[in-house]
């Protein structure tokens, strides 16, 4: 009998911690600019800030998790999500506001760093971030329903401060840190290099860029919608929890669909989809055209999202290039409300669309083919793959096969070794009988 595979559930609550701030964008940053009189420009450039100071936490933390700790930095994390995005809310003032922002950012950016480095290492990254992204896609949703209805600048920054204060009882069952000498040899010199680095450095510049196309339409959609398409704000937030919702049954799908298309289908073909559903939504004139790509796009986002991550977390097991991507999709986070406001107050939003779309079609080829180098086609039932990245393995199992027995997909194949057979005596022939059906048993020749 082999045990249950279980949810990480803890890491999946920090993940929603850290996650929850990017997910709020454009009503943080549209709250910003009408409850402070801030034009469309500086409210895009504090939501940069907020999310530049989370990309930060990332690359400062990505190889310390380990060492100091998940329980320590998570924790640390969630103190800084809850007090900065907490202070922000709290006044009006400005500088005030910009600083809680930048420190809550960083507090973000921690607990997804710790988020991202335990969920490589978990038996299937592809399953916990889903999870994940499901989290997180549920509880914005419950955010865009309910805050439009109340005045405030302060109410999605205290949403988010609120939801790190309630993940922080979960942090009691992540481990511990580590410290003192750790344990030399050839096992060790080799966990310490960082693997893929080729696959690794791509993967990150094009995460970098394809961020950046997202949040850059992500930061300035509630703007679309009320400046482009004349819709109230009550229906631009409805438009969005329809669209998370939708969102939801696409993380769904993806973790249904697991790695039966592998990752370069998912991650290839839904970047040109979000390409055409960004250029729609960022030309929307009317509710129609708006909610279509809106829902569309968040529909397919998570999905590829989730690939991404777990291509990510495939490159090392011990997290450190699911952390370097992550922080680097963070730069191109924290770019793309300023890169949104900028282009759309520049050449309107219609161009915008097609700027983006564009730079996403030219990422999705790089990006394909790392998927491709690191994760190969998709195999069929009974295929062994023997080359390319990180091979995996699926066996037809016959009735009665062990569950055990059976690799699971994506999983790292077993190295071949040879053993040497020099030296082995040859038996003698004399050391052997021949069979007779005729002779009794015990009888000698």
């Amino acid at each position: 009998m082999f045990a249950p595979r279980t949810t990480p559930w803890p890491l999946v609550a920090l993940f929603t911690a850290g996650y929850l701030a990017p997910y709020l964008l454009p009503t943080t940053v549209g709250r910003l600019e009408r409850g402070l009189g801030l034009s469309a420009t500086q409210a895009g450039a504090v939501g940069s800030a907020l999310l530049l100071s989370s990309a930060t936490a990332g690359f400062l933390l990505a190889s310390r998790v380990e060492r100091a700790g998940a329980r320590t930095l998570a924790r640390l994390g969630l103190l800084l999500a809850a007090v900065g995005y907490g202070g922000a809310a709290l006044t009006t003032a400005v500088p005030a506001v910009v600083a809680g922002a930048v420190i809550g950012g960083f507090g973000s950016g921690t607990a997804t760093t710790v988020a991202a480095t335990r969920i490589a290492a978990e038996r299937d990254p592809h399953r916990a971030s889903a999870l994940g992204l499901l989290s997180v896609s549920a509880l914005a949703g419950l955010v865009y329903l309910t805050v439009p209805r109340l005045p405030g600048h302060g109410l999605t920054l205290a949403a988010i401060s609120l939801t790190a204060l309630a993940v922080w009882p979960l942090t009691s069952r992540l481990p511990a840190g580590t410290p003192g000498p750790r344990r030399t040899g050839p096992d060790d010199t080799t966990a310490a290099r960082l693997p893929h680095r080729r696959s690794g450095t791509v993967l990150a510049g094009t995460m970098l860029l394809w961020s950046l196309a997202q949040n850059a339409l992500w930061g300035v959609s509630g703007r679309i919608g009320v400046g482009q398409a004349h819709l109230s704000e009550p229906t631009v937030g409805v438009v969005f929890a329809v669209a998370l919702g939708a969102g939801l049954l696409g993380v769904l799908g993806a973790g249904a669909l697991g790695s039966r298309l592998g990752r370069a289908l998912p991650i290839g073909g839904g970047t040109v989809l979000i390409a055409g559903c960004i250029a729609l939504s960022a030309s929307a004139t009317g509710l129609g055209s708006f909610a279509t790509g809106e829902i569309a796009w968040n529909t397919i986002y998570p999905v590829v999202l989730s690939y991404l991550i777990g291509l990510a977390a495939s490159l090392d097991p011990r997290g450190r290039w699911a952390v370097l991507v992550g922080s680097a999709s963070s730069l191109g986070t924290a770019a793309g409300p300023l890169t949104g406001s900028v282009l759309s107050a520049q050449a309107g939003f219609p161009v915008m669309g097609a700027v983006l779309g564009t730079g996403l079609l030219l990422v999705a080829l790089p990006m394909t083919a790392v998927a491709l180098h690191t994760g190969g086609r998709p195999l069929l039932p009974g295929a062994v793959r023997r080359r390319g990245g990180h091979p995996a393995a699926v066996v037809a199992a016959a009735p009665g096969t062990p569950m055990g027995t059976v690799p699971e997909v994506g999983a790292p194949e077993q190295p071949v070794v040879e053993i040497p057979l020099d030296g082995t005596p040859a038996p003698a022939r004399r050391t052997y009988d021949t069979a007779a059906a005729t002779r009794a048993p015990g009888t000698t020749r």
